[in-house]
């Protein structure tokens, strides 16, 4: 626990460069289960980054991630504390407890492996017809702009049934969503209620004319006589998966490759053997630097973390990242290793009953680029170097600004 003498730090942390993590991370660990940290917000949150603290604290019901609670934190320096603070009217049930397991159990039969695995050719198809444009551009691309946006885009909006032409959109209310310090609260009304009108309608088009995908039938079961979903549930659903369906997946594909090809004998083993391709992913999820703030909690009742006690009304933020580098679950967790047993044991995509429903399709999207990367551009290099590269600022989800790559 920190203590009292102790200046609290400001979070997030600075890093040396985008892809090293900062110091603070492994200090906070070795010093205590709970560290204590200021958000842009001013408030005071503990912080955990303690692998076995951070998978426990995700699966305890006790935990809430409703953030509008009376005397939770606010994240964010807008005036509503940022998005973990907000919550949709009609949307309560869905958020945790029974209504979350019916929404999940709902959804969760969308997204299994097999389903997930039956998209991987039309997802091949779209990273072919990317890297096609891309290389009849040629070099030296921003790969955010050619690939890593537009690939999950199509992806999550032919899954869904939305154009994929609104792709700027959907990249634009998601980082006014996500702000930390970067927009104003009027920015972000704006920005939310443009995303709510256009979420809605296009669940009431698939209403009228539902086709073959998700949202249509989502739609139809929320029309039948057990109501499981109302229309402000449909269209909470609908704009949670379009932001989380391409914003962590485009963040991703960035810094996967800015990992491989900082140090680029990792790509360079994958070229020689796309055997690879799966543990190379994991271990890039699993050394993600730039995974964002995490993830908020508000503490119901008096509890133990790790030992140290926590009040009820407290408000904690679970440091995914910095879990996935705690040497007591990853032996060297500094070191990249590709053939790591447990690579996929990290908790990049959370744990518990929140656990990211749309992890099997994110991790679809990965392979392929890698695999399709290591074929069509075994060359495939950095323009810049990893200190000149730049970080996404002030906003929840880190990543990279953009990537510019040769070959």
């Amino acid at each position: 626990m920190t203590d009292e003498a102790t200046p609290i730090p400001d979070y997030p942390f600075d890093q040396p460069h985008v892809l090293e993590p900062p110091r603070e991370w492994a200090e906070s660990r070795s010093k205590c289960p709970v560290a204590h940290v200021r958000m842009p917000s001013g408030d005071v949150v503990g912080l955990l980054t303690g692998y076995d603290e951070v998978r426990t604290l995700l699966a305890d019901p006790r935990f809430s991630r409703d953030l509008s609670r009376k005397g939770a934190a606010r994240l964010s320096n807008t005036e509503d504390g940022g998005l973990f603070s907000r919550t949709t009217a009609g949307t309560a049930d869905i958020q945790e407890g029974p209504g979350h397991q019916r929404w999940r159990r709902l959804l969760s039969r969308a997204f299994t492996v097999k389903k997930m695995e039956a998209w991987r050719p039309r997802v091949q198809e779209m990273a072919d017809e990317l890297i096609d444009a891309m290389l009849a551009k040629g070099a030296p691309v921003d790969l955010r702009q050619e690939l890593a946006l537009p690939l999950p885009v199509r992806v999550i909006c032919a899954l869904l049934g939305a154009p994929s032409e609104d792709q700027e959109k959907f990249a634009y209310w998601s980082e006014v969503a996500l702000t930390l310090t970067k927009y104003s609260q009027d920015e972000v009304d704006a920005a939310q209620q443009a995303f709510m009108d256009y979420a809605s309608d296009l669940v009431e088009q698939k209403r009228a004319h539902p086709g073959d995908d998700l949202l249509s039938e989502l739609t139809q079961i929320s029309d039948s006589q057990d109501g499981r979903l109302s229309h402000e549930e449909l269209v909470s659903t609908a704009r949670g998966l379009l932001l989380a369906g391409h914003e962590t997946t485009s963040n991703m594909i960035l810094k996967m490759t800015a990992l491989l090809l900082s140090e680029r004998e990792r790509y360079e083993a994958v070229v020689a053997d796309p055997e690879l391709v799966t543990g190379t992913v994991e271990e890039c999820l699993r050394m993600d630097p730039l995974a964002g703030v995490g993830i908020p909690r508000f503490i119901t009742e008096d509890i133990e973390v790790g030992g140290e006690p926590v009040g009820s009304g407290s408000s904690l933020l679970v440091n995914l990242a910095a879990a996935n580098r705690d040497a007591r679950k990853f032996p060297e967790p500094d070191r990249f290793d590709a053939h790591r047993d447990n690579s996929s044991q990290h908790v990049t995509f959370g744990a518990g009953p929140h656990f990211c429903v749309g992890q099997t399709l994110a991790r679809v999207e990965l392979k392929v680029v890698l695999d399709t990367f290591a074929r069509r551009l075994p060359g495939l290099r950095l323009r810049d170097t990893p200190e000149q590269l730049r970080q996404r600022e002030g906003v929840a989800a880190g990543g990279l600004q953009e990537l510019w790559v040769t070959w």
